[in-house]
């Protein structure tokens, strides 16, 4: 733990990283390093899924084996460069449901405003996983899992990429309840809001947009 966060510093978790953040990884490249780092991250974050057992016949003999228990858990991209982390979760665990909002920042607050959301019914019964690639203010990931939590979201985990001090201490304070794993905690925020040194704007990255 650090900062109140994990950070999952694995070996290919750092490397694949670096190339993310270096300008001259094309967009095609940076997508797809996206989707493997949070295949790698989805191994921690869910390291605690219950389990149950069920009796299986292998070639050989019969066994009890392990086997997820309860309803399947939620993942809930914060669009649009949610999607990027969301894509390797589904590959890790594609009969997870899906959940979306969409929030984008006001340039002048730096708040998160609202414009889109969906997400699955029963979540008080479920793991959600609320993913985005920037904890950088918090203000986004803050008004996201509060909508969860109104829409009855108990066991909730935030999933990012690159995190910044600041924003890991706004989400702390607004949700001491809920875990934030991420694959970096940065230096510091510049005056516009931007993770430094971070790797840019994610979803531009991500999408090959400006």
């Amino acid at each position: 733990m650090l900062h109140d966060a994990t950070v999952v510093d694995h070996p290919l978790v750092r490397h694949k990283l670096t190339l993310m953040r270096a300008k001259d990884t094309r967009t095609a490249e940076f997508r797809l390093l996206m989707r493997e780092i949070a295949l790698l991250l989805g191994y921690e974050v869910l390291r605690d899924l219950p389990l149950t057992t069920q009796t299986i016949q292998t070639p050989l003999a019969p066994m009890e084996s392990p086997k997820l228990e309860g309803k399947k858990l939620v993942l809930v991209s914060i669009l649009r460069a949610g999607t990027g982390l969301l894509d390797g979760l589904l590959d890790l665990v594609p009969v997870a449901r899906v959940g979306h909002i969409g929030l984008y920042r006001d340039p002048d607050t730096l708040e998160a405003v609202e414009y889109y959301f969906k997400v699955p019914g029963n979540l008080e019964d479920r793991l959600v996983v609320v993913v985005d690639p920037m904890l950088a203010t918090g203000n986004s990931a803050v008004a996201a899992v509060a909508r969860i939590k109104e829409a009855g979201g108990k066991n909730i985990k935030f999933l990012c990429l690159l995190a910044s001090p600041e924003g890991v201490k706004t989400f702390r304070d607004a949700h001491p309840n809920v875990p934030v794993f991420t694959a970096a905690i940065d230096d510091h925020l510049n005056d516009h809001g931007y993770i430094i040194p971070g790797l840019g704007d994610a979803g531009d990255r991500l999408y090959g947009t400006k």
